[in-house]
């Protein structure tokens, strides 16, 4: 039977991982300072992908599920966040409004199974959309609607991911990942061809830096490869219910570290958003266990 409490040792790994997750969008930002966009993305599952197709054996799913989900979170979810990332919305803000991808995948579950939505998920998504109601009535030099949107939209691609690993039903997360950066990286190196042109990619290639390189390393090795190995390796110990909640740090720790690293101020409306997105995004990870403790 597993435990439902976390050692002290896997408690940090937890941790270790959201941590991760959540400053790498400052990494991404500060990565867009040397490359453009859809070539960031493009290099980032290129090195997700090789060489680890050639360790790791591929998973025992349809190819057509892999390409589904390279595209949906390859070319869509991180080439649209990169995008706005690119000057449109701030880190921080990004951080948060991509988790609203929680209540996507609820919305897409219930499409595809005929459920409807319970009270608890109601309130759970009307707090939510508050929080980016309050983020929209605030679109400034730092966040644009055009960014704002992107970020949705981006949000949406996360969670048709979610629902095609879903039912790919791959035991190891990890080599289903790198497996599907295959089929991530070929688009968005197409698209940064058609939007930047031949010529700005070398000179991009060219003159970049070693912290830019080391921005593209991070993405791969750090948020794919150690984020995703060490969050199989937790959910293959404890209860998907002990694991989960622990997500919900991860705008937290994007908030913090654009803060410290870049300077995002954080005013009151900001914290507002930012309490109702995460107030919201609580109620639905913890009502259901709370309603069950309660029955037990």
């Amino acid at each position: 039977m597993h435990s439902t409490t976390l050692s002290t040792r896997h408690a940090l790994l937890a941790l270790a991982v959201v941590a991760v997750w959540g400053t790498n969008f400052v990494i991404i930002r500060l990565g867009l300072d040397q490359f453009p966009p859809f070539l960031l993305a493009g290099l980032r599952f290129s090195l997700a992908a090789l060489p680890g197709v050639f360790f790791l054996p591929r998973p025992a799913v349809a190819w057509r599920n892999l390409a589904a989900y390279g595209l949906a979170i390859g070319a869509g979810q991180f080439g649209l966040l990169f995008l706005a990332l690119d000057g449109h919305i701030s880190p921080g803000l990004a951080s948060l409004v991509i988790q609203v991808q929680v209540f996507f995948t609820i919305f897409i579950s219930m499409a595809r199974i005929g459920e409807r939505l319970q009270g608890f998920q109601i309130i759970a998504c009307l707090l939510a959309v508050a929080g980016i109601v309050v983020i929209a009535l605030h679109v400034n030099g730092h966040t644009t609607p055009l960014g704002l949107a992107l970020v949705m939209l981006a949000a949406g691609c996360w969670a048709c991911g979610n629902i095609i690993a879903r039912e790919g039903g791959a035991r190891n997360f990890l080599a289903y990942v790198v497996w599907a950066s295959l089929f991530s990286a070929p688009p968005l190196l197409i698209l940064s061809m058609i939007v930047d042109g031949p010529s700005v990619i070398v000179h991009a290639v060219r003159h970049a830096t070693a912290w830019g390189w080391a921005a593209v390393v991070w993405q791969a090795v750090g948020n794919s490869w150690f984020g995703y190995a060490s969050w199989a390796f937790l959910l293959a110990r404890y209860p998907s219910a002990t694991i989960s909640p622990i997500a919900l740090l991860v705008p937290v720790f994007g908030m913090a570290a654009s803060v410290v690293w870049l300077g995002e101020p954080m005013p009151a409306w900001k914290m507002a958003a930012t309490a109702l997105v995460i107030i919201g995004l609580g109620v639905s990870v913890f009502y259901p266990r709370l309603r069950r403790f309660r029955l037990a």
